[in-house]
């Protein structure tokens, strides 16, 4: 077991080299200026969007914008922020903070190209179904010379979808909130038993289909949104005193990484502070990846720059608000000093600081929320890799593997599932990338219709 958590270790720093940061973040930043910073303007019109303005029940797709950004949002928002968040300060230190916004805001039109493309080539699946995604997207797009990219881009998605970091986290806070608090011995069985409880619920939902899961998650995810926003408020507010503080910690130390205490890169720890925080914000927020555009490529709508700026909105609720808050409520309790907890167990030390009686229970909940919901979302990523790769026929034996997964994430350290999934991540980011810069040009083009298009309607008005 040593053994192979080492080799996953050197396989997720390997392929998170120099390379795949200049494609995120050049990327991005490429993105945005050859967009002219659009997709920033119109960001009041996309909350116009989200909130059903231009909603039409006649429009091609399966589920509302909404419900698209909903189930985006249940996979990002989750364990990223929670157990993601936590892992970089306890490593990185407040500085770590910096970096993750970065890659929010370089992430943000990353997120609006990849999923107006989603839109703009939506492919059909062997049953003849409307699909969205980037292997879709490669092919129809840029051609069937290029269905290797998007072969590759289904192979690792396959195994980007599985749930593990969720499912470990989320045993790990039962563990550690709720079994060891009351006595209760932890171990193999104990993990066994909670594995076999997310089996039957996951189950419940995911041989459901895409309706059921972006039902179930638009009714989940913003309750606990809320929940979670107001008990990090409540943290902060109770530590008022200290929270300036941190928070110019956060811009200083992302050019100090006085904190920092993991591995140089390129000899230096400024440079691995930042690729920590662009590793973990692309873990929390997974612009660039190419797992969102899967769930907003099935959006009711004709018009792909709006599904586009919807999904902008998910960097900007993910990593610069909900990452922000949890990175805030460590800090001002001062637990990433004195505890050495990771993940979930350090967020769970800041609420029980604040809350001694009841924070870490409330906790609980929106961390079983948050990964139940995870769990609905990336089923449905798998599904559509499997369906690409041997026909929709077929694509039911996914959710056979990815029950399995939970089994062996709810038995295996941490460690290896976080270094797992950000291998995966890294090699799904290549093809992804790759297939939006290709694409680019087609997307600006897109963009001036669309305005003319809005502009003239705004003047037939």
């Amino acid at each position: 077991m040593q053994k192979l958590d080492h080799f996953i270790a050197e396989f997720a720093s390997f392929v998170w080299g120099l390379p795949l940061l200049i494609i995120l973040i050049g990327g991005g930043l490429f993105l945005l200026i050859y967009s002219r910073f659009l997709p920033f303007i119109y960001i009041g019109h996309a909350i116009q969007v989200l909130r059903g303005k231009y909603d039409n029940p006649d429009d091609p797709g399966e589920i509302s914008h909404f419900q698209a950004l909903s189930t985006a949002l249940s996979s990002t928002i989750g364990m990223g922020n929670i157990a993601g968040v936590a892992l970089a300060i306890s490593v990185g230190g407040p500085g770590a903070m910096f970096w993750m916004w970065i890659s929010a805001i370089v992430g943000m039109p990353t997120k609006f190209f990849t999923s107006t493309l989603a839109v703009m080539f939506r492919g059909k699946d062997s049953d003849g179904k409307l699909q969205g995604g980037p292997m879709y997207f490669i092919v129809e797009g840029l051609g069937k010379h290029w269905k290797w990219l998007a072969i590759l881009f289904t192979v690792f998605g396959m195994f980007g979808a599985l749930p593990v970091v969720n499912v470990n986290q989320l045993t790990q806070a039962i563990n550690d909130i709720i079994l060891i608090p009351n006595g209760v011995d932890v171990g193999l069985k104990s993990n066994l038993i909670i594995a076999f409880v997310l089996v039957v619920v996951t189950s419940v939902v995911i041989f459901g289909g895409l309706n059921r899961i972006s039902k179930t998650a638009s009714k989940l995810v913003p309750s606990m949104v809320i929940l979670y926003f107001v008990l990090v408020l409540y943290i902060l507010l109770s530590n008022y005193q200290l929270v300036p503080k941190y928070f110019v910690m956060i811009f200083t130390d992302a050019f100090s990484a006085d904190f920092y205490n993991g591995d140089a890169f390129f000899g230096g720890v400024l440079g691995a502070l930042i690729l920590l925080g662009i590793r973990r914000g692309a873990f929390s927020n997974e612009a660039g990846i190419g797992t969102a555009p899967m769930a907003h490529g099935a959006a009711k709508t004709n018009e792909p720059v709006r599904e586009g700026l919807v999904a902008m909105l998910g960097p900007i609720i993910d990593t610069l608000i909900v990452c922000t808050l949890t990175a805030l409520a460590i800090l001002v309790t001062g637990v990433w000093e004195t505890t050495s907890d990771n993940g979930v167990s350090l967020t769970a030390s800041a609420f029980k600081a604040t809350m001694p009686d009841f924070g870490h229970y409330l906790l609980m909940i929106c961390v079983f929320i948050f990964s139940i919901s995870s769990l609905f979302s990336y089923s449905y990523y798998g599904l559509k890799c499997l369906s690409f790769l041997i026909g929709a026929d077929k694509k039911h034996y996914y959710n056979y593997f990815y029950i399995f997964s939970i089994i062996l994430a709810a038995t295996t350290p941490f460690a290896m599932m976080i270094n797992f999934i950000d291998g995966v991540f890294a090699l799904m980011a290549i093809p992804t990338m790759i297939g939006t810069l290709l694409l680019a040009p087609k997307v600006i083009t897109e963009i001036k219709a669309y305005i003319n298009r809005l502009q003239n309607t705004k003047h037939n008005e």
